[in-house]
């Protein structure tokens, strides 16, 4: 192999690229993190104003701060984004072109999975995005032909090493897919950010495996961190439910967001209090709460998931996650016979990884866990290739099978039907809302392991437009997971098992964890469609906010259901605000809310909280608009402030 180029510029190493690749330019980016924003500015700058040299770029989470928005939400976001990200975090060209749809004729951006919601509106990234299995990526990049793949990555010392660090995903993947179809190896090119955690084993390579290698001058822009959001009752409810399936020992994947946060927060409960854990279960009414296998984790959980997050770190550090693997055969078999010896004991613990991911994505405070671990903890976890995350069918069945005893895959999913079909990526009219990314992977290894289950969460309702709906419904004009891999359905209400069940008994188990509002109708679609027999199901008259919340009123004011279970980016009197501007959001979600609300804050006068209102630049406002938003902030900070 050649020696890589090294590099101190940016524009040097665009130079150098489009120096050495002829023609069209198919390039290939990490999703997330791992994407190098500013060397992929630079190339699209060059290519914009150079028709001659047509570029399809192939990638996927292609992650944008939050806009500045209008009124409220902009005088909330503006002085927390600057602080988050940066006053130079580098947005991407083409996103914001993307937004506009103002890509010229020239560039095409195909991704695989959308930053959620984020481009519903876009033509351009509607009509290129591409419906795949995470596992099939590289196999389409491959049939792309694609030649050039960019890549942010951390360096050793000494410059001699470079981690793949956050995204060891896609790349190796796709460069044996395309040797298995006899194209030539694409230029490789690496962007070095000292910012990025070093991770070694698998995601280390020799810094000539890359052909060029860029070491932009600081200052560095900030790595890209997702803003931890609260957590509500709902979600709460959802993730306790969830955690009654774990088993100890077992193996553990989950995703992203306030339901994987609230996951992960009562499988800490579940450890380190386990009282509280179960009294909490209890009020939810699960008949799970005196189950002995709810007690501490005595094994841990060994963390198998493509994606490593701010769950993952707490399960860490709280010893939920510590069972360790070996890439041995024999050994992970004598471990399951109970026939294991003290050499293979030793090298457990001098090899053996309780976690392994594909990529990782968080928040700073996942970012500094990971650059601070010591070298033996960060020696057990281990970046992998997807492949050999989300499926078992890479030439080590056997060994996967074992080391992945007692799966439980956690997902979550928008909408689910009554006969069992999920929701997780589109709307019926085709836009698409995020991807299938890994979940049909993880629910198909799901069924294909013995001990395994496939757990997909939802909220048992929405609220859109101020109307509220049900998201257990008949039928819907999307599916992302068909009704044949029905497994497990959590919802607030309680857990539907629905494998391997009936028409019928599916139906009777979603109406049991459907909201009260909407199980009439649901039933009596069934029972007119012919799918269910009057008097199978019944009634759930519990299932209803109310009850929900009063179930778990105790629970939230003491310190078992805090607002921000895995820490909080918000200070605490922008946590004061977030609860203050969804109040007021939902209470303006409809024309006639808005009125009412207005009236109200009109009639309520000034709020005695000086902190939230200066946060706000609300203290003394100036003109009648300023007024008026100082009124309604100041009577959601009243109808907020039981709490």
């Amino acid at each position: 192999m050649a020696h890589s180029v090294r590099l101190g510029s940016v524009d040097a190493a665009v130079d150098l690229l489009l120096s050495r690749v002829d023609g069209p330019l198919h390039v290939g980016a990490p999703l997330g993190l791992g994407k190098p924003h500013r060397l992929l500015n630079v190339l699209y700058a060059r290519i914009e104003a150079d028709p001659s040299r047509p570029l399809h770029l192939y990638t996927a989470l292609s992650l944008d701060p939050p806009g500045g928005g209008k009124g409220l939400e902009a005088r909330f976001l503006k002085p927390f984004v600057q602080r988050h990200f940066g006053d130079d975090f580098p947005r991407l060209a083409y996103v914001q072109a993307l937004r506009r749809d103002a890509l010229p004729a020239h560039i095409e951006v195909e991704e695989f999975y959308l930053q959620s919601g984020a481009l519903l509106n876009s033509k351009q990234a509607q009509q290129r995005y591409a419906s795949l299995n995470y596992t099939h990526v590289a196999r389409a990049l491959a049939d792309r032909g694609v030649n050039v793949i960019v890549q942010k990555v951390a360096s050793s010392a000494d410059g001699s090493r470079l981690s793949l660090s956050c995204n060891t995903d896609l790349t190796a993947d796709a460069l044996d897919a395309i040797a298995a179809r006899g194209r030539p190896r694409p230029l490789l090119v690496a962007e070095v950010d000292p910012a990025l955690p070093w991770l070694d084993g698998s995601a280390a390579v020799d810094a000539d495996f890359f052909d060029i290698v860029v070491s932009p001058p600081g200052p560095h822009p900030k790595l890209f961190g997702l803003p931890r959001q609260p957590v509500g009752d709902t979600d709460y409810a959802i993730g306790l439910h969830a955690s009654t399936l774990v088993r100890d020992g077992g193996t553990l994947q989950i995703g992203i967001g306030a339901l994987a946060d609230a996951l992960c927060h009562a499988l800490v409960l579940r450890h380190t209090d386990n009282a509280a854990y179960r009294a909490v279960i209890r009020a939810l009414g699960s008949p799970a709460a005196d189950d002995a296998s709810l007690s501490p984790f005595v094994q841990g959980l060994y963390g198998c998931s493509e994606m490593i997050n701010e769950g993952f770190r707490v399960l860490v550090e709280t010893g939920v996650i510590r069972r360790k693997v070996v890439d041995d055969e024999g050994v992970m078999q004598r471990l399951a016979d109970g026939t294991v010896t003290a050499d293979d004991n030793a090298r457990l613990q001098r090899e053996g990884e309780y976690l392994h991911g594909a990529f990782y994505l968080g928040s700073p405070a996942l970012y500094q866990w990971l650059r601070d671990l010591p070298g033996e903890e960060r020696r057990a976890i281990g970046m992998r290739r997807v492949s050999e995350v989300n499926e078992l069918y890479g030439g080590h069945e056997a060994l996967e099978r074992l080391q992945r005893r007692d799966a439980r895959f956690f997902n979550t999913c928008m909408m689910a039907t009554a006969l069992g079909a999920a929701v997780s990526d589109g709307l019926d009219d085709g836009r698409v809302v995020s991807g299938v990314g890994g979940q049909y992977n993880f629910v198909a290894m799901a069924h294909a392991l013995p001990d395994a289950r496939s757990v997909l969460m939802l909220r048992a309702t929405r609220d859109s437009g101020g109307r509220v709906g049900s998201n257990i419904v008949w039928n819907y004009g999307h599916t992302t997971i068909p009704r044949h891999l029905r497994d497990v359905y959590v919802t607030e209400y309680g857990l539907a098992d629905l494998r391997g069940r009936s028409d019928e008994d599916c139906i009777a188990a979603m109406l049991a964890i459907t909201d009260a509002r909407f199980q009439q109708d649901l039933r009596a679609r069934a029972i007119g469609h012919g799918k269910l027999r009057a008097g199978v199901s019944e009634p759930a008259p519990r299932n209803t906010p109310i009850h929900l919340r009063d179930a778990l009123a105790p629970f939230r004011r003491g310190s078992a259901l805090p607002d921000y279970p895995l820490g909080s980016d918000f200070t605490a009197v922008e946590q004061r605000l977030v609860r203050a501007l969804a109040w007021l959001r939902a209470s303006t979600a409809t024309r006639g809310g808005k009125l009412r609300t207005l009236l109200r804050a009109l009639l309520a006068g000034r709020s005695d909280e000086r902190a939230p209102l200066e946060r706000m630049g609300l203290l003394r406002p100036r003109g009648a608009g300023e007024w008026l938003e100082a009124r309604l902030l100041g009577l959601a900070l009243r109808e907020t402030s039981l709490r």
